[in-house]
């Protein structure tokens, strides 16, 4: 693990810090979730509910999260054996990879990716065989269909897939989790796919691999409520599959964090139930803080590439002279007083997004605004 350092998240927000900036580095939002989660957590400290949950997570909340995969994504799971709760999305993913990797094993993810994915892959002993997205002719990112068939082989255990996906704001396409599908069944293998960003996608419609033939019982699909609720240092997420991949990953959660998130869980079991205008409405702001950011970001002079969903915006540093993204985000706060992250350190291959930042917009109106008056001296 020696060459996992201080991840650029806390090196960024140091900055902001420092320089007094707009921080829309690190994608965590500046308002609280939804009333009536938030009451019913305060009903549960006040009510006892302090000790130790279950290992799978409350009844509750496991029956509120079978309930909402069958209402959003028509997925019907058993809330007794395919579910488990965990500390937020990313124990889940790691607990995943140490579930279903020997050393030796190969995983195929998409870069740029998560921070943590490589960090789980290691931990796992497994091999990381990234495939590259990049910015097409409309700017959309996409992948080449060969150098995915390529990176399947005899080794291959799992693809980890994160849709919509950060940083790039990508929401993969039917055509294309309809590939990914087909080589999953051809070489038998897992699929571990990290769909917090489900209820943000802005144009298109989220689809769950998990739904696609024959992937239901190859696929352990992990999501949260930090960010459809707006609560991410709760960190309550859960993984949802076949019994026995959810069995394997709860083997790990128990030795991992044990439980979780006690008083928490029964709120996020309210927040799961929340009627549909929450989440339509929900997604409906952070399109307009999107839309809001994409404007000022273009009148500064960058290059910005389509979002499609999630927290984040990724733009060319090229057309205002940049070459380098950490150069460019180091300097960024003393030119203008805005953070944004580099997305080079997401890569193996950093020359791919050398040339790329990303800014989150799951920031107020407000904040967003001040954020595209400062960007204004870059002009």
């Amino acid at each position: 693990m020696r060459p996992f350092g201080t991840t650029i998240f806390s090196e960024m927000s140091a900055l902001a810090a420092r320089t007094e900036a707009v921080n829309l580095g690190q994608g965590f939002p500046d308002t609280d979730g939804p009333a009536e989660m938030l009451a019913a957590a305060a009903e549960a400290l006040a009510g006892g509910a302090n000790q130790y949950p279950p290992l799978p997570g409350i009844p509750a909340l496991r029956y509120a999260i079978t309930a909402h995969e069958q209402r959003f994504w028509g997925l019907a799971r058993d809330p007794d054996s395919e579910v488990v709760v965990t500390a937020g999305a990313t124990e889940a993913i790691a607990a995943a990879i140490l579930a279903l990797c020997e050393p030796g094993d190969e995983v195929v993810c998409f870069e740029p990716y998560y921070d943590s994915y490589a960090a789980s892959i290691t931990l796992a002993g497994a091999v990381r065989r990234p495939v590259t997205l990049r910015p097409g002719p409309s700017g959309r990112y996409e992948f080449d269909e060969a150098e995915l068939r390529a990176a399947f082989g005899g080794r291959t255990r799992l693809v980890l897939l994160n849709t919509p996906h950060n940083p790039t704001g990508k929401v993969f396409t039917r055509a294309e989790l309809d590939l990914i599908a087909e080589l999953c069944r051809e070489h038998d293998t897992y699929a571990v796919t990290d769909e917090v960003y489900e209820h943000l996608v802005f144009e298109s419609e989220h689809v769950p691999l998990a739904s696609l033939p024959g992937m239901r019982e190859r696929t352990l699909r992990i999501s949260s409520a930090g960010k459809t609720f707006s609560c991410t240092g709760w960190k309550v997420g859960w993984a949802t599959g076949p019994a026995a991949l959810v069995s394997a990953v709860q083997r790990v959660k128990q030795f991992l964090t044990f439980v979780n998130a006690g008083p928490l869980q029964p709120a996020v079991a309210v927040a799961l139930g929340l009627p549909d205008a929450y989440f339509t409405g929900f997604t409906a702001g952070l399109r307009e803080r999107r839309d809001r950011l994409v404007s000022g970001l273009t009148d500064a002079g960058l290059t910005v590439l389509p979002s499609e969903g999630t927290y984040f915006v990724t733009a060319d540093i090229r057309s205002l002279g940049g070459t380098d993204g950490i150069e460019f985000c180091r300097e960024l706060p003393v030119r203008c007083g805005v953070v944004a992250v580099p997305t080079q350190v997401f890569y193996d291959n950093q020359e791919a997004g050398r040339h790329l930042i990303r800014f989150a917009f799951c920031k107020r109106l407000d904040v967003i605004d001040e954020a595209v008056s400062r960007l204004k001296r870059l002009g």
